[in-house]
């Protein structure tokens, strides 16, 4: 426990622990900041933020270590402080709420202010200067205005309420009474080529985010038509050069592997220097398909780079990984500052490099233009890869990458986030087949025997978030939906009955506790946890796929694989709830189109049993090329712990396939050619 001047000593957050010597006498969510509020009639101060978030940071520095604004905070409110990693219940229902009483987009931090009677928020900011400047109020000058507003206006701020709280439960579009028609996969397809940018790749302008789950759609689509007559190879090249500019830039780590958040120009020159888990997972799935969509290689190598810097850097001994490392670390001076560790002066490299050594950086990552950073400094972008002797780029990049290693490492958050775990799960075992390595799927392996025996109680079922030898906070719909999804890629990878067993369990703990069983879909909390403002159920993506999209997918393969009607019919609901939600926008419902797709037109379940060695050659065969919609299950050898419907699909005397579309299967196939033939057709 640290030692602190407030109440947030006792948690295992990071971001909570930076702020536990803060001056504000900041209190976890919970019961005693609540009470404390209610009887000395308080306003909450909620402020929402994360350990990697820059911002947060210069807030923090610029008003919560100030005594003067502290004081102001301690008399006026009471002051809760929350990570959104740990409680994202907590910022859907604030975010939602900013964005209606603030009419734009939130972020983070995100700063609330709440009646103490019911914790209904009646303003709502982000960021705050602690004096005004660039047209934005001063936090102190806030802290007073929103204390006398309390005080004088109270009973409008109760009408307020009941106002917001109305939107608030009318938010959710109304269900269909079917699920969406295959037009909207066609508008997501025109809305995503409206968006790109044909230069630079991507979707918008500055900042500019990866949007994986943009890509993801795209190479389906792309999939879809490729064997027709006109296929849609404009899909397949906006996907193609969006990789391919970004891991060519700077929001891909040149030297180490990885990507940062987002860039913050057009051209992915230059990133927010925080590293996400969860951004990683997805885009090291979206390369490896690349890789098998196109063959090129540089696909190949940048998933690879990207598994090994998550296996180095992010993997804890135990197995899980790590949520994040910060954007800010400390420079030669001592000075903590974003970018610091990963960027560059031409003094520094010269000093590192022979001659010909920095010739090669100089040439192939531009160091003969004028730098591109702040304070004369650099950060690698790949500019000319060609030009160069390898070996001696290879040399070249080893020294910088050794003299990188002695710096001050940025903080990484080690909260082990049971939803993001189940994104790199997914990721590493989809680039472990694609790839064709082993040691990616054993990572997976052990970061799924974690979560096992770390994050799951037979009786409370899935905890959501593990730190310091604690697991903690009921599990959220995305916990669930992102763990069984990576799972059942694990599965494909490497068969484990036990491990299978656990993902059944999951998919069934899944339904019963978060299932609207008036209008389909699931909630994002579960029917027993703590309530709120309002249960949140969205469709729409955000930086990680909708909840909801994910399990009607997951939910969907499953229930063809066990031939389970229940499951089936809960993923049909999820469409049919976010119908609405989906024909609004289909672009931004990524996740619940890819479900959809697979609702609509049945992908294959291949199922092959045999010895091990020879049944691997026909899994490798059928997972050869990208198939987004097929599954290929291996197993060796007889298991008696097998669901009926897999027990059915027998194991002969040599290796057998069974090709199942949807729910219709083949007589047992006993050549891998025969496999192959079935596929095809």
């Amino acid at each position: 426990m640290k030692t602190g001047q407030n109440k947030l000593g006792g948690e295992t957050s990071p971001y909570l622990l930076q702020h536990a010597d803060n001056p504000v006498d900041w209190y976890p969510w919970g019961d005693e900041a609540l009470d404390k509020a209610r009887k000395e009639n308080k306003p909450i101060l909620l402020s929402i933020g994360y350990s990697a978030c820059h911002w947060c940071h210069v807030m923090a520095h610029e008003s919560f270590e100030n005594p003067q604004i502290a004081e102001q905070m301690n008399r006026l409110f009471v002051n809760i402080k929350v990570d959104r990693e740990e409680r994202p219940d907590l910022d859907r229902v604030y975010q939602t709420a900013h964005q209606v009483l603030a009419q734009r987009a939130g972020g983070w931090p995100l700063t609330v202010f709440l009646d103490p009677a019911d914790q209904m928020p009646f303003f709502a900011g982000t960021y705050f200067p602690p004096t005004s400047r660039q047209g934005m109020p001063g936090f102190a000058d806030v802290l007073m205005r929103i204390d006398e507003f309390y005080r004088k206006e109270h009973e409008g701020l109760r009408e307020q309420a009941e106002s917001l709280h109305a939107v608030l439960t009318r938010i959710e579009a109304p269900p269909g009474d079917d699920v969406p028609a295959e037009a909207v996969f066609a508008q997501a397809r025109q809305t995503l080529e409206q968006d790109f940018d044909g230069r630079f790749g991507g979707f918008g302008q500055a900042p500019k985010f990866p949007h994986p789950g943009y890509c993801q759609r795209l190479l389906r689509h792309w999939r879809a038509t490729a064997t027709e007559s006109d296929p849609d190879v404009q899909a397949l090249y906006m996907v193609s050069h969006t990789l391919g500019r970004m891991a060519r830039g700077g929001l891909y780590d040149q030297l180490g592997g990885g990507f940062f958040r987002y860039s913050v120009d057009a051209c992915w020159a230059i990133p927010h220097f925080e590293k996400m888990l969860y951004d990683n997972a997805q885009l090291l799935a979206l390369y490896a398909q690349a890789w098998q969509a196109s063959a090129d290689p540089y696909y190949r190598d940048i998933a690879g780079a990207t598994a090994d810097w998550a296996i180095r850097e992010m993997q804890s001994p135990d197995g899980g990984f790590y949520a994040t490392l910060d954007a800010d670390s400390e420079d030669g001076d001592g000075r903590k500052t974003e970018g610091a560790f990963y960027t560059w002066t031409p003094a520094e490299i010269k000093g590192l490099l022979d001659d010909d050594e920095f010739l090669a950086i100089e040439t192939v990552y531009g160091l003969d233009q004028p730098p591109n950073f702040e304070n004369s400094r650099w950060h690698l972008n790949l500019r000319q890869e060609q030009s160069a002797d390898a070996d001696l780029l290879a040399r070249a990049r080893e020294k910088l990458s050794r003299a990188r290693e002695q710096r001050v490492w940025p903080a990484r958050d080690e909260k082990i986030i049971c939803s993001w775990n189940g994104l790199m799960i997914q990721g590493l075992a989809i680039a472990a087949r694609a790839l064709d390595r082993d040691d990616l799927a054993e990572s997976a392996m052990c970061a799924a025997n974690f979560v096992r025996e770390k994050l799951w109680d037979d009786e409370a079922g899935l905890w959501s978030v593990y730190k310091d030898g604690r697991a903690r906070f009921p599990a959220y719909l995305d916990d669930y939906a992102f763990m069984l999804n990576g799972l059942l890629e694990l599965l494909q990878t490497r068969w484990d009955s036990q491990l299978f067993g656990f993902c059944v369990t999951l998919a069934r703990r899944l339904v019963d506790d978060f299932e609207d069983r008036d209008h389909g879909g699931f909630f994002f909390t579960a029917h027993q946890h703590e309530k709120l403002l309002f249960r949140p159920k969205t469709f729409a993506d955000e930086a990680i796929p909708a909840g909801n999209g994910i399990a009607a997918f997951a939910l969907q393969r499953l229930g063809y694989l066990l031939g389970d009607t229940g499951f089936l019919q809960a993923a049909q609901n999820t469409l049919q709830s976010g119908k609405s939600a989906i024909e609004q926008y289909p672009a931004g419902h990524a996740a619940m189109l890819d479900a959809l797709e697979e609702h609509l037109q049945p992908g294959e379940t291949i199922v092959i049993r045999g010895a091990a060695e020879d049944a691997d050659r026909w899994r490798k065969a059928a997972t050869l090329v990208y198939a987004p919609k097929r599954q290929v299950y291996l197993l060796t050898g007889d298991d008696e712990a097998l669901p009926d419907a897999l027990a059915d699909k027998r194991a002969g005397e040599g290796t057998l396939a069974y090709v199942c579309q949807g729910r219709v299967c083949s007589e047992p196939l006993t050549t891998m050619d025969a496999m192959l033939a079935a596929i095809a057709s």
